[in-house]
C-alpha cells in the first residue's frame, strides 16, 4: 500500500493533479534491476520506472570507469531528444525516491507488432532507417556531455563478454571444463577476435537495439532501454536488431535490410560504404554479440533466478554457426566450443 501511494504521488506530481483512485499494474519487466508500474488506464496513464536506492548508475554488464554523476537514461535521453529520436518522454525524476515518471507507451513492442509477418519487412526497413540516420547524424554531432561519448566497446569489454560466454555458455550449461590447454587457445583466440572488432571505427551505439526495445505507439517507433549506450562499430546495432534471439529472420531478408542500412547511411552521410566488406564484419561480431547472448541468457537465470530467457538460448546459437560458415577462419574455435556446446556443430 505504502508503494502504490507513492506511485501515485509520484504521477500526482508529474500532472500537476491528483490520481488517488487510478489502478496500478505492475509490468513485466527485463533483466535489469528496474521495475515498472501503470498508474491509471489508457489513455489517461503513465508509466512509473522504480530503481533500487542502493543501485549503481553504472551498467550491469562489464564497463570501466566510475559510476557517472548523471542517471544514464537521463543523459542518454537528453541527446537522442536533441537528435531528433522519438524516446520517451520523461515527466518527473524523483532521484531521492529512485522514481521517474515517463509517458505510457503502450504494450506494443515492435517484437509484438511482428505477429503474424505481415508488416515485416515495412517495419524493419522503418527500424533500419531509423538506425542509419541515428548513426549518420550522430557521427556528424558527438557531445562530450553524452555518456555514449566517453565509453566504447573495447579489446577488453569485447574479450570479457567472449569470456561470459565461456564462464556461463560453455562451462556452466555444459557442467564441464575445457582443458588447460584449450583454456590457454581459448584465452587467445578470444582476444584476437576482440582486437580485430576493436579496431574499427566507433561512433554513437544503442548497444541493445532489439525488438523489445522499440515500442510501437500510435504508428511511431520509439526507443527503449538506451541507457547503456557507447562507442561501437555501425554494425552492432544492426547485429542486435537483424539477429534478435527474441525474432528469428532468414539470410536473405537481413541481407536486404544490410543493403538498406548501407543505402540509407550513404545518403545520409555521403559516406561510400563497401558492403562484401561491412556484411563479413556483421558476421564476426555476430559470432562475438551471439556468444556472449547465449551466456548472458544462462547467467540471468542461474544468478537472477530468471529462467524466461533461456527459450532464447538456441536462437543465439544458430545464429552463431550460420556465421561460423560464413567466417571459416573461425573453424578451429567453432570445432572446439561444439564439444561443449553441440548446437554449434558445423
Amino acid at each position: 500500500m505504502e508503494l502504490e501511494a507513492a506511485l501515485r504521488d509520484q504521477v500526482g506530481q508529474a500532472i500537476g493533479r491528483p490520481v488517488s483512485d487510478a489502478p496500478i499494474k505492475k509490468l513485466k519487466g527485463d533483466a535489469s534491476n528496474r521495475s515498472y508500474y501503470r498508474v491509471g488506464a489508457p489513455p489517461e496513464s503513465w508509466v512509473v520506472m522504480v530503481m533500487p536506492l542502493d543501485a549503481t548508475k553504472k551498467s550491469e554488464e562489464a564497463t570501466k570507469g566510475e559510476p557517472p554523476k548523471e542517471l544514464p537514461f537521463v543523459n542518454v535521453h537528453r541527446y537522442l531528444n536533441k537528435l531528433g529520436v522519438r524516446v520517451p518522454a520523461i515527466l518527473r525524476y524523483d532521484e531521492p525516491a529512485g522514481m521517474m515518471v515517463i509517458e505510457d507507451l503502450s504494450d506494443i513492442t515492435f517484437e509484438s507488432a511482428l505477429e503474424g509477418g505481415k508488416h515485416n519487412h515495412a517495419l524493419y526497413t522503418r527500424a533500419v532507417d531509423l538506425l542509419a540516420r541515428l548513426r549518420a547524424q550522430a557521427e556528424k554531432l558527438q557531445d562530450p556531455d553524452c555518456l555514449a561519448f566517453t565509453r566504447s566497446f573495447d579489446e577488453d569489454l569485447y574479450d570479457w563478454e567472449l569470456h561470459h560466454f565461456r564462464e556461463w555458455g560453455l562451462e556452466a550449461w555444459s557442467g564441464k571444463l575445457p582443458t588447460d590447454a584449450e583454456r590457454t587457445w581459448l584465452d587467445a583466440t578470444f582476444r584476437n577476435i576482440a582486437r580485430q572488432l576493436a579496431a574499427a571505427p566507433r561512433g554513437f551505439t544503442h548497444r541493445d537495439y532489439q525488438s523489445r526495445n522499440i515500442m510501437v505507439k500510435e504508428g511511431e517507433l520509439v526507443v527503449i532501454d538506451f541507457q547503456d549506450a557507447l562507442q561501437g562499430p555501425r554494425q552492432y546495432d544492426l547485429v542486435a536488431l537483424l539477429r534478435d534471439s527474441y525474432v528469428e529472420l532468414d539470410r536473405d531478408f537481413v541481407d536486404a535490410m544490410l543493403d538498406r542500412y548501407i543505402a540509407t547511411f550513404q545518403e545520409a552521410s555521403g559516406e561510400k560504404i563497401d558492403a562484401v566488406e561491412f556484411k563479413a564484419f556483421f558476421d564476426l561480431l555476430t559470432v562475438q554479440r551471439k556468444l556472449k547472448d547465449a551466456g548472458r541468457f544462462e547467467y540471468i537465470n542461474r544468478v537472477k533466478g530468471n529462467p524466461g530467457f533461456l527459450v532464447s538460448i538456441p536462437a543465439s546459437l544458430r545464429y552463431v554457426r550460420e556465421a561460423f560458415r560464413r567466417r571459416p577462419e573461425l573453424r578451429e574455435l567453432q570445432e572446439l566450443v561444439a564439444k561443449y556446446v553441440p548446437e554449434l556443430a558445423a
